[in-house]
């Protein structure tokens, strides 16, 4: 409904000032549609810069390590359980209950280990995210006006729109140029050698200047996935 109202909004605006906006949306650059609206699908966006792909890489590591030591603990244990029975009649019930409950108390503690760290990694992949939409508000701005546009909406909100309003893949090639795989980001440490932001233009009088764009949040109705086990 927020993407809803946002395309009814600048459809508003488009109606207020029809001497300019109206002949851009109708005007061919170079063949290229210039319209006030263009679509952008986030997580092709994230996916496809060098960023996102190093993020990816960094999460798919780490799940495979966790997985590994998830199923290492898990023999340890089908181990100590197996040896835990084989000793049952030889021992004196009370003692028996009393390994098979502190056996019981370990197993919980380790499963409550394994849950923590799955809810760090996943908090780390989150951080990730919201780092990289906190920092390419300034690019997707400078794209929006190098457009002549003014909004830009999730792809997945529109059902039909011209091939060209489109702006991921230039998006990717200009976050690309900027961020590189932001290796920096998260350490507080700069990369000297990564090229500095575009300079941000001032809005024009009686403009509103957004540069921002939210971070996608889960379906609430499909919540994350875990990392494997």
């Amino acid at each position: 409904m927020g993407a809803v109202r946002l395309v009814l909004a600048a459809l508003l605006l488009i109606a207020a000032e029809p001497s300019g906006l109206i002949r851009s949306a109708m005007a061919q650059d170079f063949g290229r549609v210039v319209s006030p609206i263009l679509t952008l699908d986030r997580d092709q966006l994230f996916a496809g810069t060098l960023y996102g792909q190093r993020v990816n890489r960094e999460l798919e590591q780490a799940s495979t390590v966790m997985a590994a030591e998830t199923r290492a603990i898990e023999a340890a244990l089908e181990a100590e359980e197996l040896a835990l029975t084989e000793q049952r009649a030889t021992m004196e019930p009370e003692a028996f209950r009393e390994l098979a409950s502190a056996f019981d108390d370990k197993v919980q503690a380790l499963r409550a280990e394994r849950e923590a760290a799955e809810a760090d990694l996943l908090a780390q992949i989150e951080a990730a995210q919201s780092a990289f939409f906190n920092r390419i508000g300034p690019v997707l701005g400078q794209l929006v006006r190098d457009r002549g546009a003014v909004l830009i909406v999730d792809r997945r909100a529109v059902l039909l729109a011209a091939t060209d309003v489109d702006i991921t893949s230039d998006a990717i090639e200009r976050i690309d140029a900027v961020l590189g795989d932001g290796g920096d980001i998260g350490t507080g440490e700069p990369d000297e050698t990564a090229p500095e932001p575009p300079a941000e233009e001032p809005p024009a009088e009686g403009a509103i200047g957004v540069d921002s764009i939210p971070a996608p949040q889960p379906d609430p109705e499909e919540p994350a996935p875990a990392p494997e086990n």
